[in-house]
């Protein structure tokens, strides 16, 4: 199983991007769907995710601002990043975790994508 992140670049505070992961490989399901990043200096730390039936979870900091989406038929999941701040700077990591097979789990992550905010 593999995930293609994309969407990431520079944006002036206040601006929005949208972060895409695509999923690929045979014969697997994908139970939860996430969104980690990591700043220079820091340990990588969950921004959100979202199950396969669509509830959410996200970090107290982006709370009101990221919007996290999944398409099931198209094995992608989103970020919708608005309302950015310097601190959101950071590789932007995707995550899926499921099954291959019925029986065989797998935990993949994207390769990251930098997303920086200016002040």
């Amino acid at each position: 199983v593999q995930l293609q992140a994309s969407g990431g670049g520079l944006v002036q505070t206040g601006g929005s991007l949208r972060l895409s992961c695509a999923v690929s490989g045979h014969m697997f399901t994908i139970a939860t769907m996430g969104w980690y990043r990591q700043a220079p200096g820091q340990q990588r730390e969950l921004v959100a995710d979202i199950t396969g039936g669509g509830s959410t979870n996200y970090a107290d900091s982006v709370k009101g601002r990221f919007t996290i989406s999944r398409d099931n038929a198209k094995n992608t999941v989103y970020l919708q990043m608005n309302s950015l701040k310097p601190e959101d700077t950071a590789v932007y990591y995707c995550n899926a975790e499921g099954n291959i097979g019925l029986l065989k789990p797998f935990r993949s992550w994207g390769q990251g994508t930098l997303v920086t905010v200016s002040s």
